[in-house]
């Protein structure tokens, strides 16, 4: 049986997407990237600058310009 490169989970909060993207990736020894916490970065960044988080733009250029190491 082939392995998918990426497998995606989408949800609603709360559903568990976390939870059940973890134990996946755990079984099948996969790199488990949990991009909510990308957006959490952007969203504390804009906070600590200063950006109102609904202004989309502002916030779309602060992601642009942002280094993400992971």
């Amino acid at each position: 049986m082939c392995n998918p490169e990426i497998i995606a989970i989408d949800g609603p909060a709360g559903s568990g997407k976390s939870t059940i993207g973890k134990l996946i990736a755990e079984y099948l020894d996969y790199l488990y990237f949990d991009t909510g916490v990308m957006y959490r970065a952007i969203t504390l960044s804009a906070l600590q600058r200063g950006i109102n988080v609904e202004n989309e733009g502002k916030v779309s250029q602060l992601a642009e310009m942002t280094i993400i190491d992971i």
